[in-house]
């Protein structure tokens, strides 16, 4: 089956096609009136292809209708699909353009610019939903029921880009609907009373899967918001009634820097799921609004799963699938983690490895014009995630970072994440970001960027006094450079972009931004200087490694 067949099925059922199901502001559009928009965008699209060029469409759209009509048509008239991210720019968008082979990008006027700068129009037919309305609508709305099979292709998702150029990973009707219906069945166990609040952008695999897809496999309500809004999180539940709600990264902990309300939890939400929701808010979201959180471990390519379930560890992925490893360097199971009673690892050096799928490649299809990157990915037959994880003696799988998190601070290595950890315990931190930044002379500093909650004010000297205060927190994981953002840099799909703070690092700073370090021996955080910044440079030239300070 296709997401058009999943849309046809509900479309041709009399106990569906009238029903509600696309909402979008004060817009409202039922199964039937979806099937036959989206059969108006499958013959616009079919009418203007060029039959000599491969027949795939990128998608430039906040979340809006026309994604969806767009989407859907792509799929009845037998259309590839790319979700194009607006946060590119220029050249890099030019470039997932050409790589995904588009002839055509349907964009809107707002991202105009974006289109200019890249030179779109010079190599693609530009449609824009908001000039071209008409015509697309002028369209006949009978479906063209073009044949794909299970393997066809018809999704590209760009990774999003965290730990490298962003990869088009390819996703075939057949493996797209099995995804979407296990979301339904297994994860939400959505009925058609329930509606879906997508606030994540649908370009990225999460809205997809489990907002899209889900959707259409379970027969709810799709309720679609522009972007993500923390303050307009809880009257979106409210108005369209949703019982659902998909998130990736960051937004709970957003949502929950807003002012409480004594009537928070009276909403009609019943369960957010998602990944790498911040260990600190899953509980205290679910508390104050009055559903169930289930966070989970997630990557574009699908190619390892775990299973989650109530009474599971606090913060573990649940247990892995049949031949899920967490294997070290050299290709060996590591060691069992070893946890004290809070929960904390141990013995790092030898329970954290790489997760991997030993018995096969998952549901992972490869990526778009890269066989490279997809050998490395499925190299000896099994899916190498690049993620780093350990596994307690019950078989739970916890989640350790990625490359990038990874420091070695006077020949100790650690993670970032148990040190994010201890930060955000501080009641003024609302997020934090540990990276690595490079030592005069050999190894890392440790730096944190640091998102503060609503009116906080930060206090280097209180704040040092409370962090050596911490009894899990060695010396050498303190932060000797801390940044205080007034937001931590995000990616579209709401994943901190370390490695771009990792770049900018102590020498380079954002407006709005405030630089402090603790030199060694120093009792509090004080500000970074450019005479600081001076000194520093000439130990690194000293060291013979200035170019270090260029990471």
């Amino acid at each position: 089956m296709s997401l058009a067949d999943l849309l046809r099925r509900r479309a041709a059922d009399s106990a569906f096609a009238a029903r509600p199901y696309l909402r979008f502001e004060d817009e409202r559009a039922s199964f039937a009136e979806t099937h036959a928009r989206a059969a108006r965008w499958a013959n616009f699209l079919l009418a203007v292809r060029d039959p000599a060029r491969p027949f795939h469409v990128g998608l430039l759209l906040e979340n809006r209708p026309e994604f969806v009509y767009a989407e859907l048509g792509a799929a009845m008239a037998g259309a590839v699909v790319a979700g194009l991210n607006p946060t590119r720019r220029g050249s890099h968008l030019a470039a997932d353009v050409t790589l995904a082979d588009c002839q055509l990008v349907v964009t809107e006027s707002r991202f105009a610019p974006l289109v200019e700068e890249a030179a779109l129009a010079a190599s693609v037919r530009v449609v824009d939903v908001d000039r071209d309305g008409a015509l697309i609508a002028a369209q006949p709305a009978t479906d063209p029921e073009a044949a794909v099979a299970p393997d066809d292709l018809f999704l590209l998702v760009f990774t999003s880009g965290t730990t490298g150029a962003p990869k088009a990973v390819m996703r075939g009707h057949g493996r797209l609907v099995l995804m979407a219906e296990g979301a339904a069945a297994l994860l939400t166990q959505a009925t058609p009373e329930d509606v879906v609040y997508c606030a994540m952008p649908l370009f990225h695999s999460n809205a997809q899967v489990l907002a899209l897809g889900m959707s259409l496999a379970s027969g709810c309500g799709l309720a679609l918001a522009r972007r993500f809004s923390k303050t307009r999180f809880l009257d979106d539940v409210r108005r369209h009634g949703a019982t659902l709600f998909n998130y990736v990264g960051s937004p709970l902990a957003y949502v929950m820097d807003t002012p409480p309300r004594p009537d928070d939890a009276d909403n009609p939400l019943r369960l957010a799921y998602g990944n790498e929701g911040p260990r600190r808010y899953l509980d205290a979201f679910a508390r104050r609004f009055g559903c169930r959180v289930l966070d989970s471990y997630g990557a574009s390519e699908c190619g390892v799963s775990f299973t989650r379930q109530d009474g599971d560890p606090p913060g573990s992925l649940g247990r892995a699938g049949g031949g899920v490893a967490i294997l070290n360097e050299r290709g060996e199971e590591c060691a069992t983690a070893l946890l004290d009673e809070h929960g904390r690892l141990l013995n790092p050096d030898e329970a954290i490895g790489e997760i991997v799928n030993t018995g096969g490649v998952g549901l992972f299809e490869g990526y778009y014009k890269d066989p490279e990157a997809t050998a490395a990915r499925q190299r000896g037959g099994r899916y190498h995630t690049g993620d780093l994880g350990y596994r307690d003696a019950q078989g739970y799988v916890y989640f350790a970072g990625r490359d990038v998190d990874w420091l070695r601070v006077d020949g100790e290595n650690f993670l970032a994440r148990p040190v994010e950890t201890i930060l955000e315990r501080h009641p003024e931190v609302l997020l934090a970001a540990v990276y690595a930044v490079p030592d005069a002379e050999a190894g890392d500093r440790v730096m944190a960027a640091l998102a503060l909650c609503q009116g906080a004010r930060f206090d280097g000297a209180a704040f040092a006094r409370w962090l050596d205060a911490q009894p899990d927190c060695s010396p050498k994981w303190r932060p000797t450079f801390v940044r205080i953002v007034p937001e931590l840099q995000r990616s579209e799909t709401n994943k901190v972009q370390k490695r771009a703070l990792q770049r900018e690092g102590f020498v380079r700073t954002r407006p709005g931004d405030t630089l402090l370090w603790r030199p060694r021996g120093e009792t509090a955080y004080r500000p970074f200087t450019a005479d600081d910044l001076a000194a520093l440079s000439r130990r690194f030239e000293r060291a013979g490694n200035a170019a270090r300070l260029e990471i």
